[in-house]
């Protein structure tokens, strides 16, 4: 998937990931792709949820064994 920006937060603990994600959007402009990179089984669930509750769509979830890749659009 095309992405303009990654954030690799693997290695780091809920809620890390949520955190440093909610720092890097505001470094994004509307309509731009963020590929989040994690390794933290919870941020499964965390992510979607922080999506919906900002309203930025989750565009597509991949699991590469232990790396979960969401890319997220900025909105």
């Amino acid at each position: 998937m095309d992405k303009d920006a990654t954030l690799d937060a693997r290695g780091l603990m809920c809620p890390m990931p949520i955190v440093q994600l909610a720092k890097k959007v505001k470094e994004l402009k509307s309509g731009q792709v963020l590929e989040l990179l994690a390794d933290d089984v919870g941020a499964k669930e965390d992510v979607p949820a922080w999506c919906n509750r900002t309203g930025n769509p989750l565009l597509a979830l991949e699991e590469e064994g232990k790396l979960i890749k969401f890319y997220i659009k900025m909105k």
